[in-house]
């Protein structure tokens, strides 16, 4: 690995079949999700960068990320490879219950890319996370996703509106926001 990477990790936060499941979650804002996470494992892998998993484990009963389901192994073509890194959590944010924070200081990484599920919820939480701990974080915007959300008033939001709120609210305090295309690495 190049030493300019050295102190990099590509950190893919729920990528499960689990967040597949339409009948369960509803309307998703990025249909290329899976192709562009598959670039950036490509692009990583081929660099020999830092990558790690971040695998959901629900406590809820009716989730389909709720351990003993298909629903909790990573998507197909998209599976950690031997040498890179899971972390397993119940909660939004990886750093919670995880030694993930120990690890990544072990290893010197200062830098962080996320992508993955979903942009509002367990990607907003842990960017949030790592920024306060003192982390470089880039969000790839084309490679996280969400939902429509039922508000407070019962009106259904668009997951597209809920994606574009949560990366707006992310960029340049938390996080830089980019696509798969602006990141240059």
């Amino acid at each position: 690995m190049s030493t300019k990477y050295q102190n990099h990790a590509l950190m893919l936060i729920d990528v499960q079949k689990g967040f597949l499941e339409s009948d369960y979650w509803g309307n998703n804002n990025n249909p290329n999700l899976e192709k562009n996470i598959g670039h950036l494992l490509k692009t990583y892998r081929d660099l020999k960068i830092e990558i790690i998993h971040i695998q959901h484990l629900s406590t809820e009963e009716k989730s389909p990320l709720r351990p003993g389901q298909k629903g909790v192994e990573f998507i197909h073509g998209l599976e950690p490879q031997l040498g890179e890194r899971i972390f397993q959590k119940s909660v939004n944010s990886a750093f919670i219950g995880t030694s993930l924070e120990n690890y990544l200081k072990s290893k010197k990484i200062s830098s962080l890319t996320l992508a993955g599920f979903t942009s509002d919820h367990c990607v907003s939480t842990t960017a949030r996370m790592a920024s306060n701990y003192g982390f470089e974080v880039l969000i790839i915007n084309d490679a996280t996703s969400t939902f429509d959300r039922i508000g407070i008033d019962g009106a259904i939001y668009p997951a597209e509106l809920i994606h574009k709120i949560s990366m707006a609210s992310l960029n340049k305090e938390f996080a830089r926001v980019l696509t798969c295309n602006e990141l240059e690495i």
